[in-house]
């Protein structure tokens, strides 16, 4: 036998649990369910959840992956064989693997002999030196969804999986379910509090300058710089509140994509045409590169993605930089898209910052001074894109520069006519 589930086989041989792991069981779980309602902290759940996963089902180890539904595949959350700094490199395909057939059907999977499986994915094992013997997987479920899989891989002294490891997997599973579910409502808190936070600033501001306006004592020259003070703060204030409601409505599902077909050269140059401006200020050089694509995309929205890539290009540009735009055929799930390129010249992101760019209100502390900005752009950026089925990254070299690369949907009629890289 090489593969079977719950439903397949009711009884197995090692059953059977003694008094004491029974009490153990409960007692594993009692304690995780306490933690739940003590900690928001996501990372040491899963971490105690996986360890008690791998102790009572008496496996060599134990894990849990999430989907990423941008890009419909898994990425290890916590693994007790898998380093931290490794796991970020691992990606399980979601077809071609026992855990994606887990996701797709929502059923648990037992695998007795992993060398005669067929759908099992190497590359994990390959990559961090582990051989997977056996395993079981079962899904985790939030709000009737299933946004991951949790396994136990490799049944100690050459034991077979029981009924009863099954339903300890998939209680912990469901404990995970919470604990991700929890850590996600309290962003949503964190989100909230660090809004108001931002718009302290430039209110106290505002509240500062209207007291020195009062005095009558005043000189005009210094009048003058608190109105300006006052007019910058008041557009800060205006860009800060757009896009607090731009995220929360990509959030929430409520903005609707307006989707036409566009000539996509025609709108990376209306677009440079707006920063230009900003770009001559620091002597920087923009470039596109040629051919003719054809996006089926709302126009809009990607227009706004593409303002946001190109002012920070601009912001983190050394005077008389470049900047290169450019733009190739590519596919997604074997649909046709577009990868655009938007490439500087600049300080570059050091690795260790470059996973969190992304993240609401996140700013490079080395370049916290080059620019001011909300921190939500790029959160933006990335809804957008997901939410074209597309992807959105980061690819940067500390003092070389930074590559934002994004995909949208191609009108598959149209084949470019050529592809240049401007230089890139």
């Amino acid at each position: 036998m090489s593969s079977d589930t719950p439903s397949t086989h009711t009884t197995r041989e090692t059953d059977a649990l003694t008094p004491n792991d029974l009490l153990l069981h409960y007692k594993r779980i009692i304690d995780i369910s306490n933690y739940l309602s003590s900690t928001y902290d996501q990372g040491t759940l899963l971490k105690r959840i996986v360890a008690a996963a791998k102790e009572l089902i008496h496996t060599e180890a134990a894990s849990i992956l999430l989907l990423d539904e941008a890009t419909g595949q898994l990425r290890f959350a916590i693994a007790s064989n898998i380093k931290a700094s490794e796991m970020d490199d691992i990606i399980v395909p979601l077809e071609g693997s026992i855990a994606g057939w887990i996701v797709t059907h929502g059923e648990p999977r037992v695998i007795e002999d992993l060398s005669n499986e067929n759908n099992h994915f190497r590359g994990v094992d390959s990559k961090i030196g582990f051989q997977s013997i056996n395993m079981l997987g079962v899904p985790i479920r939030s709000h009737k969804r299933v946004i991951g899989v949790m396994q136990a891989m490799n049944k100690l002294n050459g034991k077979r999986f029981t009924d009863n490891d099954i339903i300890t997997l998939r209680t912990l599973a469901g404990q995970a379910a919470v604990a991700i579910e929890n850590a996600r409502l309290f962003q949503q808190s964190d989100f909230i509090a660090e809004m108001v936070h931002e718009l302290r600033t430039p209110l106290m501001a505002l509240k500062a300058s209207t007291s020195l306006l009062n005095r009558p004592d005043l000189p005009e020259a210094k009048r003058t710089d608190i109105v300006q003070t006052m007019r910058s703060e008041t557009e800060r204030l205006i860009d800060l509140t757009d896009d607090f409601l731009n995220v929360a409505r990509l959030e929430s599902g409520r903005v609707q994509l307006t989707v036409s077909q566009f000539d996509l050269h025609a709108l990376l140059i209306e677009t440079i045409d707006v920063v230009r401006p900003q770009a001559e200020q620091k002597n920087i050089q923009m470039m596109v590169g040629d051919g003719a694509f054809m996006a089926e995309a709302d126009r809009g929205k990607v227009k706004q993605v593409l303002l946001n890539l190109l002012t920070n290009a601009i912001k983190y540009n050394r005077n008389d930089g470049n900047i290169y735009i450019y733009c190739e055929a590519t596919l997604e799930s074997e649909h046709p898209f577009i990868l655009v390129a938007v490439r500087d010249t600049g300080y570059g992101i050091s690795r260790e910052h470059q996973k969190n760019m992304f993240q609401k209100f996140y700013r490079v502390p080395t370049t916290e001074n080059l620019a001011r900005g909300t921190g939500l752009g790029l959160t933006i950026c990335k809804h957008i894109v997901e939410g074209h089925g597309g992807r959105i990254w980061l690819e940067s070299e500390e003092n070389v520069g930074s590559t934002f690369s994004f995909t949208i949907p191609r009108v598959e009629a149209s084949e470019p006519a050529a592809t240049a890289g401007a230089g890139a």
